[in-house]
């Protein structure tokens, strides 16, 4: 006897047989049991799901001497023919080569006659959706009111090419895709049958590359063993299958989570070296961040992450301790790049770019991580307000992110109530009028940004010992608004601050500017106030700890 592949040998010939389609097989079971069975039935779903498997058991439950049951008894005559393919009363036709109308014709004028020896005549037609438009219409009525004796099952990969017609004359039964881990255990059943020595983590290899389908898993596997002498070992499959080991995928990530850029480099290289295929292991990839995503977000990884179990275990090990924002920033690189990698001429230079590319991005923070920051700064100035601010360079994540003091505590501005210190900035011997007039317009812009704008006109003519001379340039509107009693107590109060004894202030007239400059500068001062006064403005500066450093006029 020939060689039966494990496709042929181990395909079921119960209903119990069947791989993770319960859904199907719980109905079909009800039917035959309450005597409901329809006379025209639709199996559709990916390849190799087993659609013509469940049609082949169906029939033979319909057809059973000892039914119809939905267990059959595999031992009568029509149960034996149809198992082996000759049963005189079931019809296996593939409907990619009869699909002409002259087909449908014969079928139609063999339907009248009784079946040899069997309960029902049945008329399992594969791929129906190859036949053509006008066979489907010599097929209508036959289908809508077919003899007693006879029923119909369908089969197809593609059920939207079937007319509607046709559709609404049958009962659908749709087959999922088989999960990496049914698939796995399958799989390991017939390798304990067959006396085969096969590691767990060759097996999520081949049903990882079967792509949900049972045949191709089935297939992939008398391959392997079909190479290999006596255990089949990894690397053979592997060699065999020309697919990229798992653990790469995950040392890929592990590497990126980590900043360790030529690790990946050197990855990539070995990957190319072994002539595997670098546009499959991209999307491997992408797919392997998918499920990063998925399981740092989530704890339904049965339901959303078709994996083996020990993978999923690995890939919540990597999750946990990654950043969200991090994560979903490389898994859009990735996504996007995808179809540059697939038409690329050159698949690793591309891939090695784009790992350069993801480590040039700068990770973003929370916003509710950075007010958190916020808060934590504000706290340690309380207790320290005496700190000057040293900025520190650290990275993401690390060390040092906040602004520390001299003495090492951190620190950012020091307040005295209402009063804001500017810490470290006190007068030394060599400083310019320039350069002190810039220093108090800088501490006044901060917590008074309105009186900072009619300043900023102004300029330090003269310092003593207890007086400071102040010139006034610009408009009349800017001479009022400095001259205002709470303007200038507020400027008084700075400047002694700053200076560090009681200051006196004079004013002198500068320059006026015309009125038509006048009216133009009021207008944009008033534009500038109620920008400086807008409650967005504000409760921004208050969250963020920030300031105004310009507003323009448009």
């Amino acid at each position: 006897m020939s060689y039966l592949v494990f496709a042929r040998k181990y395909r079921p010939q119960t209903f119990d047989e069947v791989v993770k389609q319960e859904h199907v097989i719980q109905t079909l079971t009800n039917a035959i049991l309450s005597g409901r069975m329809a006379h025209a039935i639709l199996f559709s779903g990916p390849r190799g799901t087993g659609k013509t498997t469940v049609a082949r058991i169906l029939a033979k439950a319909m057809n059973c001497k000892e039914g119809p049951a939905p267990v059959p008894c595999n031992q009568c005559q029509s149960c034996k023919e149809i198992t082996s393919g000759h049963a005189v009363d079931v019809f296996e036709i593939d409907g990619a080569s009869n699909n002409g109308v002259e087909h449908i014709r014969d079928l139609r004028e063999n339907v009248k006659y009784m079946p040899a020896h069997s309960r029902h005549k049945i008329y399992i037609i594969d791929e129906v959706h190859m036949l053509s438009v006008s066979a489907f219409n010599a097929l209508l009525k036959t289908l809508e009111e077919p003899p007693d004796h006879i029923l119909f099952f369908f089969a197809t990969t593609e059920p939207r090419k079937i007319p509607v017609t046709i559709l609404s004359r049958c009962q659908r039964h749709d087959l999922r895709r088989i999960d990496i881990e049914s698939i796995s255990k399958h799989l390991m059943m017939i390798c304990q049958k067959e006396g085969v020595k096969i590691s767990k983590e060759s097996i999520s290899v081949i049903a990882h590359e079967a792509g949900g389908s049972m045949r191709d898993a089935l297939s992939l596997l008398d391959q392997v063993i079909a190479y290999s002498k006596g255990e089949v070992s990894h690397d053979s499959i592997l060699d065999i299958l020309g697919v990229v080991d798992r653990k790469n995928i995950f040392a890929v990530s592990e590497a990126v989570l980590k900043g360790d850029l030529p690790r990946i480099l050197d990855i990539l290289d070995d990957i190319y070296d072994r002539g595997q295929n670098m546009p499959g292991f991209y999307t491997d990839l992408i797919e392997h961040f998918r499920n990063l995503i998925v399981l740092n977000i989530s704890n339904k990884s049965e339901k959303l992450v078709d994996l083996p179990a020990h993978e999923i275990a690995m890939l919540q090990d990597q999750a946990k301790d990654a950043s969200p924002i991090f994560l979903n920033q490389v898994f859009d690189l990735l996504f996007k790049e995808e179809p540059v990698i697939r038409f690329s001429p050159n698949p690793k230079m591309a891939i090695e770019i784009i790992f350069v590319r993801i480590f040039q991005i700068k990770p973003v923070l929370p916003i509710d991580v950075l007010i958190e920051k916020i808060d934590t700064l504000r706290q340690n100035v309380s207790q320290d307000p005496g700190g000057k601010i040293v900025e520190s360079q650290a990275g993401y994540g690390g060390k040092g992110n906040e602004p520390v003091s001299e003495n090492g505590k951190n620190a950012v501005k020091a307040f005295d109530g209402d009063k804001e210190i500017a810490t470290g900035s006190t007068k030394t011997a060599d400083e310019t009028l320039e350069q002190s007039w810039g220093k108090i317009l800088g501490v006044i812009s901060e917590k008074h940004p309105s009186l900072a704008a009619s300043l900023a006109e102004c300029s330090l003519k003269k310092l003593s010992d207890n007086m400071m001379e102040i010139e006034i340039n610009g408009s009349g509107y800017t001479i009022d608004m400095v001259k205002r009693d709470k303007s200038e107590s507020t400027l008084k109060k700075i400047c002694s601050e700053y200076f560090g004894r009681e200051i006196q202030i004079k004013f002198k007239a500068g320059t006026i500017q015309d009125k038509g400059n006048q009216k133009k500068k009021s207008k944009d001062n008033q534009l500038k106030q109620e920008a400086y006064n807008h409650p967005l403005v504000a409760d921004a500066i208050e969250i963020f700890d920030g300031k105004i450093v310009d507003v323009k006029i448009l």
